[in-house]
């Protein structure tokens, strides 16, 4: 597979961001492993904090596919949060060196541009989620309460396991917690009604 230079640069800027970290990160070592010249790094990124925003956004747009694609909009609240939990956690253990810069690295200082693009993207997510809940919260399936909280509800609690997981605090696959996880966000977003009748 041919890639194009700023392919490239964007690997190479996700290798040594995750080996060095933001701050000890340098132009130099990106280009180097990229095996690029100095004018081709600035023709594509004015700035290694541009090249780590455009990654930071190109990233965020793969996992949020990752997770949308996971969601049947015919599956059951119950059904529909397993396989949200599922998703997140496969990304993360499959996508290791990407899921470290989003989780980890990210910075707060990013330009605005990379906060209204990263603003655009997670109102997509949010859309495309909304599709699946928004009928179930309807009838009475689902808790009412805002996109934001459902989603960290989702994600909040298996990310506990998963930073522990990719700083190596712990070396336990976090897929491994996957059941209990779903389980408990089942108590806290399914209506209790729902519950009992396990729908």
């Amino acid at each position: 597979m041919v890639t194009t230079a700023r392919e490239d640069l964007l690997a190479a800027g996700l290798a040594v961001f995750d080996r060095d970290g933001f701050e000890g990160a340098t132009v130099a070592a990106i280009r180097t492993r990229a095996r690029t010249s100095n004018g081709s790094f600035f023709h594509f990124f004015r700035s290694k904090k541009e090249l780590a925003g455009t990654l930071f956004l190109e990233i965020l747009q793969h996992y949020h596919t990752s997770v949308v694609a996971a969601l049947d909009l015919s599956s059951s609240a119950r059904e529909g949060i397993a396989r949200l939990v599922r998703a997140h956690l496969d990304w993360v253990v499959n996508n290791r060196r990407e899921a470290r810069f989003l989780f980890e690295i990210s910075r707060a200082e990013w330009t605005e541009e990379v906060r209204n693009a990263q603003r655009a993207e997670n109102s997509r997510l949010a859309q495309g989620v909304e599709r699946w809940r928004a009928p179930l919260v309807a009838r009475g399936e689902l808790l009412p309460m805002t996109p934001v909280l459902f989603f960290s509800q989702i994600i909040g609690p298996a990310q506990v396991f998963c930073r522990a997981w990719l700083s190596g605090r712990d070396r336990a696959d976090p897929r491994e917690q996957a059941d209990i996880l779903i389980a408990c966000a089942i108590r806290a977003l399914v209506a209790p009604d729902s519950r009992d009748n396990k729908s």
